[in-house]
């Protein structure tokens, strides 16, 4: 077990389950609805939590009674939230889920009215225990001071970066970190058609890097500093039932195998693996 701080975001999502995807002005009833903690980091940290790790969320929440619900799946999963930053006004981030029974894909709307995490904030965090921080790549002015200050006060944590959406700026944070975890639409809107484009350019001008990028039902791939490639296929549930959060479990996986140690074509196959178990359920169960 390891101890690893996981920076960034923490949502409320309210999905709806319907039958197919609807077509633009259809009026449609949902079978299900779910109100559950959601966001790209916070998922990242609760899978890390079900997969044995000691893991601590930080980030800022709304003070504000939707709150509650992302703190309290936060304890019963056995995240600490000690780190989190209470916001007075604004709102906690919420996003609206559409989510198709028939195909497991999500379609999602996105409100917020949050201030984001501060270098401030960071700076009165306790490093020393972490074996591992995983930033997500956003609010980068900030992040970037966060990058210094985490190898400046614990130089022996590996610090790993989630590059999921394209933000100007965003790769000037790649010299930062020991390890980049990059979205497929991260490699489309750059102009790479394939995950293996992506990490041959990437790993061009940061040699010293681990690079992984998962692309959904094609499988993953991965480019350790030697430049050797890597590749694993998907491994589907026998019912795909939830894909919302499947690239945060991905990225769990990842930094779950490579902090016990396991070589990096093993870590790839493993994350692909628990990835593929989220997808067989309703938010982030059953990795174990």
């Amino acid at each position: 077990m390891a101890h690893v701080l996981v920076v960034g975001n923490a949502t409320l999502d309210i999905v709806n389950l319907v039958e197919t995807y609807p077509r633009e002005d259809d009026e449609v009833r949902a079978s299900a609805q779910f109100r559950r903690r959601g966001g790209n980091a916070a998922n990242t940290a609760v899978a890390l939590a079900q997969l044995g790790h000691e893991v601590a969320f930080v980030g800022t929440l709304a003070d504000e009674p939707d709150a509650r619900t992302i703190l309290e799946d936060f304890a019963a999963q056995g995240v600490d939230t000690t780190h989190v930053c209470t916001v007075a006004g604004g709102k906690v981030p919420t996003s609206y889920v559409t989510l198709s029974r028939a195909t497991g894909s999500r379609t999602i709307v996105h409100y917020r009215d949050l201030g984001e995490y501060r270098a401030a904030d960071f700076a009165r965090v306790d490093v020393q225990a972490a074996a591992w921080v995983h930033f997500e790549g956003r609010n980068l002015d900030e992040l970037a001071k966060m990058l210094r200050d985490c190898r400046t006060r614990r130089p022996r944590a590996v610090l790993s970066l989630e590059a999921e959406k394209p933000r100007p700026g965003l790769e000037a944070l790649f010299g930062l970190v020991d390890v980049v975890l990059f979205s497929r639409g991260y490699a489309l809107h750059h102009g790479h058609a394939r995950a293996e484009d992506l990490l041959r350019a990437v790993h061009a001008q940061h040699p010293q890097l681990t690079l992984a990028c998962g692309w959904g039902a094609d499988g993953a791939y991965a480019a350790a500093p030697a430049g050797e490639l890597l590749f694993t296929p998907a491994f589907a549930p026998p019912q795909v039932v939830d894909t919302l959060g499947a690239g945060d479990v991905f990225n769990a996986g990842m930094i779950d195998a490579l902090v016990r140690g396991t070589p990096l074509a093993e870590a790839l196959v493993h994350a692909a693996q628990v990835a593929g178990r989220k997808c067989g359920h309703h938010g982030i169960a059953g990795l174990r």
